[in-house]
């Protein structure tokens, strides 16, 4: 018998452990249902998958379906573990409560008596601990972050995650009080990829929900019928939080037919996004050019824009000045309607900064081309964890290329297209395309029956209640607001020492390859810069006016003079300027005045200590052969975020 577990607000919040009865429910129908849905997401038994585990029934629940789907598989266990084979499950300590390493331990344990593996991986908080208001954001940041390094450290292709069909509804109304559109209510993906934060090869880890179909009920039973002891949080009580007010609300509305109006709304709120997302894909194979020096090309005679539905086109920009800012901030409101708006005024004569990006005409297009370039102005605004840099040994940063793990995930998600392209309909049995809010969608809903009279009001009412509530606890917090900003001090220069790597601003991949000074002086070439140590170290940094009116002067054969850059004014050397320097400056001057103007202010160039310019990568120049450093543009993110499906 299930047990009923509720946290008293006069007593600390421990997680409450809740055991069944010895006998339960038959869930050979679950395992089948199971069985589905990651065939559905292309996955095999022999995959190597990963599963998040909090010690809560949910994920008990996908812990026992993976093992016996996997062991249904004729995977194997260890001999000596008696472990499953390929399974790993994640623990993650997030170290907010003084007990939670304890707790960590005896989810851990409890899930090798499984026969799963599992690892306790711990949070670390250098800036403190999160603010209230960000506390359950950033504690979910931090534990999604932690999955994608372990994976990608253990060479695991798949992370299963156990959100089920109560937690859609939760974000349903949340987004609903949010004002999403049928975007945002479309809910969380079945399929979807995670990246890690370094330096990776666009492939990352799938992220895959198998249990969206199963209601909380039936997670329950999951885990009645497989004898499974689990904890409660107690913390899943509070009211301070939004979702668990949403949940209450939602546990007082018993109807079945509401929760079933409910998630048939759900569903095909996810159906127009699968046309959306395939539309959004088809349009930018058709009309974008990526360049090699991290811009693109919109050819607005191939778009058609005048043509294409303002959802479709709106998500089409979105995912492009995502990708080129590597901002993934969803672009609302008034940044939408701007980029649909600029792109529909062909021919485009006028600029447009929006979302992190600058839109203007090719130069020579007549306006019918649209320059998409990265803006250096907006760094200091935006929240882009791509300003954050990491430096890798160049030696040993790269492993992931080439092996099994890039291939896998390639794999998985041409057999997973297989499946989705066939359940997504045409555009005539597409609802919601030309609804403007949540209104609208409700409206259009209840017209099409999806939704009765009595969801529509009570989703309206918990639309509004929470909204309410939304709206004073933000006007609330409007004080403070400064206190949770993001702020990335210095990420404009990056330092690197011979043998290192960064990911510049999450768009490109710099190595600064060690030098060999005794090869150098033994070569025919020699100059001041062939004297540095081989520790030498350089500094990164996009490139400015000034860079450019250096290369102007070197290719000259003028001497060096004290030049000015926003980054601050320096010294620079007085020497000639080497025959090699100057055929490289020249060469350097052709490419660039083939790149648009506000493409190349985002292009990362090598100077030293004293900001003089050693090297802009990206386009061959350098002043002496003996500075090995190399550009690529290599977003972090790739174009449309990664793979996804809401089927």
């Amino acid at each position: 018998m299930l047990l009923s577990a509720r946290a008293s607000p006069y007593l600390p919040l421990r997680r409450l452990i809740c055991r069944c009865a010895t006998s339960g429910p038959d869930i050979s129908s679950y395992k089948e249902t199971f069985a589905r849905r990651m065939a559905m997401a292309g996955i095999k038994p022999h995959h190597r998958i990963a599963m998040g585990v909090s010690g809560g029934p949910d994920s008990m629940a996908l812990c026992v379906l993976t093992a016996g789907w996997k062991s249904d598989g004729f995977v194997r266990r260890d001999d000596v573990s008696g472990y499953v084979d390929g399974l790993l499950g994640i623990v993650v300590d997030h170290r907010l409560r003084p007990e939670s390493s304890d707790e960590a331990m005896l989810v851990r344990d409890r899930v090798h008596k499984m026969g799963v593996r599992c690892e306790i991986v711990c949070c670390d908080w250098p800036d403190g601990r999160p603010k209230q208001g960000h506390l359950q954001e950033a504690a979910r940041d931090k534990r999604y972050q932690l999955f994608v390094e372990l994976c990608m450290k253990q060479q695991i292709s798949v992370l299963l995650i156990a959100h089920h069909a109560d937690d859609q509804a939760e974000l349903l109304v949340l987004r609903l009080s949010r004002n999403s559109g049928v975007m945002g209510l479309a809910g969380m993906p079945f399929v979807s990829q995670l990246f890690p934060q370094g330096l990776s090869l666009n492939q990352g880890v799938l992220l895959v929900r198998p249990m969206l179909e199963f209601s909380k009920d039936d997670i329950y039973k999951i885990c009645q019928g497989s004898n499974l002891e689990w904890v409660e949080d107690p913390t899943n009580k509070s009211m301070l939080f939004a979702r668990n007010r949403i949940r209450s609300s939602l546990t007082n509305l018993s109807s079945s037919v509401f929760w079933s109006e409910l998630q048939n709304l759900i569903s095909v709120c996810r159906l127009t996004r699968s046309y959306i997302d395939k539309i959004c894909r088809e349009l930018i194979s058709q009309s974008v050019t990526i360049s090699e020096f991290g811009y693109a090309t919109i050819d607005l005679e191939k778009l058609q824009p005048s043509e294409i539905d303002d959802l479709c086109l709106s998500h089409y920009l979105t995912a492009l000045v995502q990708f080129i800012a590597q901002r993934h901030r969803p672009v609302r409101g008034r940044s939408s309607r701007l980029l649909v708006e600029y792109t529909r005024g062909m021919p485009c004569k006028n600029f447009l900064t929006v979302a992190g990006c600058n839109l203007s005409p090719e130069p020579g297009s007549k306006g019918r081309k649209i320059v998409v370039s990265f803006s250096v102005n907006s760094l200091d605004s935006s929240n882009n964890d791509a300003s954050t840099h990491y430096k890798y040994n160049c030696l040993s940063g790269f492993q992931f290329e080439g092996t099994k793990l890039c291939t896998e995930v390639r794999d998985i998600i041409r057999e997973q297209h297989l499946c989705s392209n066939i359940l997504i309909g045409d555009k005539a049995k597409v609802p919601f395309l030309n609804a403007k809010n949540p209104t609208d969608i409700l409206t259009e809903a209840k017209k099409l029956n999806l939704v009765g009279d009595f969801t529509l009001r009570n989703l309206s009412f918990l639309e509004l209640d929470e909204q309410k509530r939304f709206c004073s606890s933000k006007e609330a917090s409007n004080d403070s607001s400064v206190l949770h900003r993001r702020t990335f001090k210095g990420a404009l220069r990056v330092q690197l020492k011979p043998g290192q790597a960064c990911h510049f601003l999450g768009r490109f991949l710099v190595t600064y390859g060690a030098n060999d000074t005794a090869i150098n002086r033994n070569a025919s070439h020699f100059c001041q810069f062939c004297e540095a140590s081989a520790e030498r170290e350089v500094v990164i940094r996009h490139m400015v006016d000034a860079d450019w009116l250096f290369l102007k002067r070197v290719s000259s054969s003028c001497n060096i003079e004290k030049v000015s850059t926003d980054a601050g004014t320096s010294n620079q050397l007085d020497f000639e300027f080497s025959d090699y320097m100057v055929h490289s400056a020249a060469k350097a001057l052709k490419a660039l005045r083939l790149i648009p103007a506000s493409a190349r202010r985002a292009l990362p160039v090598v100077v030293d200590d004293q900001d003089l310019l050693l090297s802009v990568p990206s386009v061959g120049f350098s002043c002496c052969p003996c500075i090995n450093v190399v550009a690529d543009f290599r977003p972090r993110v790739p174009l449309g975020g990664g793979h996804n499906s809401y089927v």
